[in-house]
């Protein structure tokens, strides 16, 4: 029996495009929407099919989902920048929540039944405790999470109301790249410390900056839960499943391994795979940077059939690292 199409927004960003291959890898037909203002059209697997637009066009979108029979959404699509969101909320309030109310309007018009969502570990903000879990206060401190924390309600709310199931997959710091080299993060200007760390040791830096040394953390830097972004993205594929198997139930799970890594401890893992040190600056504290993000991943393994394959700091960061390389070798970097 055929698997349903699916739709991808945000297909041809970092986490997209990983979701896109393990889709395709398990046999689903996919469709890949996005605008290509930050994603990239040859991040794209040419197995899928691809439809360039925004989420919150109406009729491309609901064309697309009745033209192509789309049985499912996972919407990656919008804005991620921490810092960013602080300086320029409005437009994480019209790229992820408008532009995602859109896009959920649009899946009930057209009678689509499932959707899964790319949320975020930024909802609980400042916690006392740790490893976080699912029931914890959700205390977004920056405009990014409340962002997402929107969405997240609204979809709450839809699924009471209409048949419609959802997954918000809430994602702890996602790293690596693609084991078969056939995608990797490439946007340039990224923040995220694996990113930051790798781009300098291929010479694409000149230092990494460390945000903060007065934490409350084993070493004053901020610590996080580093997940591969392979295994994201089979964490998408198992939650997929489970939403079309049960069609009343809907989840919402962190993404996460459940064990925390310092800035420092990042970077001399980097300093270890690479066999060279890389220069470290001390600057202040980001706005809207909580001390440690670390998963309680129990609910995820006790749902889904879930678990990781590349849960190794220094894996995550030689795949990075390959990825890294094979971008410098691309003709006119990562663009």
């Amino acid at each position: 029996m055929s698997k349903p199409a699916i739709l991808v927004t945000g297909g041809a960003g970092y986490i997209g495009s990983h979701a896109v291959l393990a889709l395709l890898d398990a046999g689903y037909p996919v469709v890949v929407l996005d605008n290509l203002t930050t994603g990239f059209r040859w991040a794209i697997d040419p197995r899928a099919i691809f439809v360039q637009g925004a989420v919150e066009d109406d009729v491309l979108v609901r064309d697309t989902l009745a033209r192509h029979d789309i049985a499912a959404i996972m919407h990656f699509a919008g804005s991620i920048l921490v810092p960013e969101s602080v300086e320029n909320p409005l437009k994480y309030y019209r790229n992820n929540t408008a532009a995602s109310r859109a896009l959920i309007e649009s899946a009930v018009a057209c009678g689509v039944r499932h959707f899964i969502f790319s949320s975020t570990a930024t909802l609980y903000g400042i916690v006392k405790d740790w490893p976080i879990r699912e029931d914890f206060p959700i205390q977004p401190i920056n405009p990014y999470g409340s962002s997402k924390q929107m969405t997240e309600m609204m979809l709450r709310d839809v699924a009471a109301a209409h048949p419609l199931n959802y997954a918000a997959l809430r994602y702890f710091n996602v790293a690596g790249a693609d084991p078969e080299g056939r995608s990797g993060q490439s946007t340039a200007g990224a923040t995220h410390l694996i990113k930051v760390a790798v781009e300098a040791a291929t010479g694409k830096r000149g230092h990494v900056a460390i945000f903060g040394t007065d934490y409350d953390t084993r070493d004053g830097t901020g610590m996080r839960d580093y997940i591969h972004v392979s295994d994201l993205a089979a964490a998408h594929l198992d939650a997929l499943e489970a939403l079309m198997a049960e069609p009343d139930r809907s989840l919402t799970l962190n993404v996460g391994y459940g064990t925390g890594s310092t800035v420092l401890e990042v970077l001399d893992a980097v300093d270890r795979v690479t066999n060279m040190k890389i220069e470290r600056r001390i600057e202040p504290r980001r706005a809207g940077d909580p001390p440690i993000l670390v998963a309680d991943n129990s609910a995820i393994l006790a749902t889904l059939p879930w678990r990781p394959r590349r849960a190794d700091l220094d894996l995550i960061i030689a795949d990075a690292l390959a990825w890294e390389r094979q971008l410098a070798e691309r003709k006119g970097g990562a663009a």
